[in-house]
């Protein structure tokens, strides 16, 4: 429901300024009237947040937020008490208006969870999910400690992969224009010269490519850059799709290299998830609605859901995510032990642990392998062009010699 700023008048003529929730600016004017005050000034207030305001907040931030925010209530304090404090404390103008918006509408009696669902710009679906599950299960305090956690070590390895590729995202941009001005500048000045050796038929083949590279680049170079940003205009826009997110999810599993990375930070995230929530006494099958959403991947979770089915009809969960295909065998066998032993939801966090450690590992030494391979392949390209140009210059020298 929208806030209206007013400035009014009571009964005795004082000056009083405020805000109320209406639906529309006459229904403010009439909740103030039957207050005894008399509007001079109605206007929807500037704080207020439309629903998918689209406000973001950086996640070291929200990893902070969520900690005070267990922190307090672990203290006794209040939630909306919590929420007031926060929003009071915090400098940043975006969280600022959120948690207003979030103290609002849970004073209004709405969930938190729902609340925080119109801002996915700064909570993300894990976070959304966890803070559900424990609200319904009185486990809000651990529940936000553990979204806490795995923000931080979001933020930290996105940060470190950041850093690490800094160097070879700027090595292939330099590389980039410095062949692309080779192309497009450098080589026509060439081809002059070459014409008479490919009027003979004696003109290298790969110079001659060269030469109807840089011709095509001239001549249908803007075209070309313009299609591209069309398509990855067009690209953008089918992804905000369903159909779209679905088909980049299936990608992302399939990509040679890095697809298996893509895929264990996914499982590491829906088991992590999953062994919380029945560490804290979550049915399962709830559970699962809830977590399979954390894995952040759309085949994921319809495979998780599938398996949601097939428990209700008293299978165990390892057979359906085998059957999947899309869980590792590894992560599939211990899951099953677990089940065996009723150690579950410990297996299930230890085993997001080993996962992340290791993918860690082999991201940040994939990482390590882009600066190498970027010079070799800069260094390849560059000997290419410098080959097909003088090839030809030294058989021009070799006949007039």
């Amino acid at each position: 429901m929208p806030e209206f700023a007013y400035t009014a008048r009571t009964m005795t003529g004082q000056k009083v300024t405020g805000t109320i929730a209406a639906q529309s600016e006459r229904e403010a004017i009439s909740l103030l009237s039957g207050k005894t005050l008399f509007p001079l000034q109605v206007a929807v207030s500037k704080g207020y947040l439309a629903p998918g305001a689209k406000l973001s907040v950086k996640g070291n931030t929200m990893a902070t937020t969520y900690n005070q925010l267990a922190a307090l209530l672990r203290s006794g304090v209040p939630l909306l008490r919590s929420l007031a404090v926060l929003r009071d404390q915090t400098s940043n103008k975006n969280l600022k208006a959120i948690l207003a918006e979030v103290h609002h509408k849970v004073e209004d009696g709405n969930s938190m969870a729902d609340v925080m669902q119109r801002f996915p710009k700064a909570f993300s679906e894990m976070a959304i999910n966890m803070v559900r599950a424990g609200q319904e299960g009185g486990f809000l305090e651990d529940a936000l400690e553990r979204v806490a956690s795995f923000t931080e070590l979001q933020e930290e390895m996105k940060g470190r992969t950041m850093s690490a590729i800094a160097y070879p995202a700027i090595l292939g941009t330099v590389g980039s224009i410095v062949v692309i001005g080779l192309i497009v500048f450098f080589v026509p000045k060439f081809a002059i010269m070459f014409e008479r050796l490919r009027e003979r038929g004696e003109l290298p083949w790969i110079t001659d490519a060269l030469l109807s590279l840089s011709a095509f680049s001239r001549q249908w170079g803007l075209v070309a850059v313009g299609a591209m940003i069309i398509a990855i205009v067009f690209i953008r826009f089918r992804l905000q799709t369903e159909e779209g997110r679905q088909l980049s999810d299936r990608l992302k599993l399939k990509m040679p290299i890095a697809g298996p990375i893509f895929q264990a930070f996914a499982v590491a995230r829906f088991c992590r998830v999953l062994g919380t929530l029945l560490h804290n006494g979550v049915p399962i099958l709830k559970a699962l609605e809830i977590s399979r959403d954390a894995a952040g991947n759309r085949v994921l979770s319809k495979a998780i859901a599938a398996a949601s089915e097939n428990i209700s009809s008293g299978q165990t969960l390892a057979q359906p995510l085998a059957a999947s295909g899309h869980f590792p065998k590894m992560v599939v066998e211990m899951i099953a032990v677990a089940e065996e032993s009723n150690s579950l939801d410990k297996v299930l966090v230890d085993l997001a642990d080993s996962l992340e450690r290791r993918t860690s590992r082999q991201l940040d030494l994939l990482v390590r392998l882009l600066e190498p391979l970027m010079l070799v392949a800069l260094a390849a390209i560059i000997l290419l062009v410098v080959i097909a140009l003088l090839v030809p210059i030294i058989k021009m020298s070799s006949a007039l010699g």
